[in-house]
């Protein structure tokens, strides 16, 4: 079976094949069960596998990879323009192995086991940090309901809880005062684990050389600095930074015709987390611009702001952050502000 080029729709229990040779003509068509597709592909001389980035795609990836085929995976938005006719899974098979031979064709680098373990703990981590902050917004809400204000903020919730259980004079019944021990506990259990998982995100980005590199840079710590160095895999993937802010979503979208430019707010594509991370990075420089040492950023950032809405510089310092660490990344140095400024 001489196969070229094999596109491969993921599922998870049934794979579509669509293989085609160097002529362009269809030599393999046919599905198989997740028992049998790594039974196939073993038995098919090394060849150009195309999928879409979805779940499981880079294990297959790595796979495959072992087996001696080129694997390249793509975002669907990119391959949803090859289907021919109504969507099933052989069209969609068809349309894989049509996108993946075009030349400007863009693809999602492939990850290895480390960096989805640590992203892995990242997801579990933004998950509980979301749980824990509407499990807090409730209880503020239920205690507002018989009329207890507590402030905003962690603090505040940890340090009036105590008070309005012991306060017996604030009418609240036993019903309601179980309640709000119960809740709170719980919400302490969930610091507790969000902890833990926060620690193991800072153990690896010790053992990472790139993490480390990057975390130097004013508005990148140990989160955003692991997550920036999972995310993007090998830097060499990408040409410059701009691709890389481009491919987080922190460039201007596009909506120009007839010669005429018009650009508008940030496309936020790509992945939301990384985004938002590095945006609150840089909201914290902001807020603490005044302390900040006289560095040709800070310097860049303050005229910034004197010409922008803060919200637009804050977004420009994100961008900004985000090439500079694909550059630490790529070029393999260290983090040095003068040499920016030159």
């Amino acid at each position: 079976m001489n196969i070229k080029t094999l596109g491969i729709d993921l599922a998870k229990s049934s794979f579509a094949l669509h293989g085609i040779n160097s002529s362009g003509e269809v030599v393999l068509k046919k599905n198989a069960s997740r028992k049998m597709l790594p039974e196939i592909i073993v038995n098919i001389p090394p060849c150009l596998i195309g999928m879409e980035a979805c779940a499981s795609a880079h294990h297959w990836a790595r796979l495959f990879k072992q087996y001696g085929h080129e694997v390249k995976i793509m975002p669907p938005q990119f391959v949803k323009p090859y289907v021919k006719t109504n969507k099933n899974d052989a069209a969609d098979a068809e349309a894989i192995c049509e996108a993946v031979t075009r030349p400007n064709m863009r693809f999602v680098p492939v990850k290895t086991i480390e960096q989805q373990s640590i992203l892995s703990v990242h997801k579990a981590r933004e998950r509980l940090v979301s749980v824990k902050t509407g499990q807090m917004n409730q209880l503020r809400g239920l205690l507002g309901e018989f009329g207890v204000a507590i402030p905003k903020g962690k603090a505040a919730l940890n340090t009036h809880i105590p008070l309005v259980l012991e306060d017996a004079e604030n009418r609240l019944t036993p019903t309601i005062r179980a309640l709000v021990h119960n809740l709170k506990e719980f919400i302490d259990e969930l610091s507790e684990r969000v902890d833990v998982l926060t620690k193991e995100i800072t153990n690896w980005h010790k053992a990472n050389e790139d993490s480390q590199r990057i975390a130097k840079v004013p508005g990148i710590g140990p989160i955003t600095a692991t997550a920036l160095v999972a995310n993007i895999g090998d830097a060499k993937s990408f040409d410059n930074g701009r691709q890389v802010s481009a491919w987080i979503g922190l460039v201007p979208k596009q909506f120009s015709t007839g010669g005429k430019q018009l650009l508008l707010g940030i496309s936020k594509r790509g992945d939301g987390y990384l985004r938002g991370l590095l945006i609150h990075g840089a909201r914290a420089v902001y807020s603490h611009l005044k302390r900040l040492p006289d560095t040709s950023t800070n310097r860049w950032f303050s005229d910034l702001l004197k010409r922008k809405h803060r919200n637009v510089a804050i977004v420009a310092l994100a961008n900004r952050n985000a090439r500079i660490a694909w550059a630490l990344m790529a070029h393999q140095q260290q983090y040095n502000p003068e040499l920016i400024a030159s």
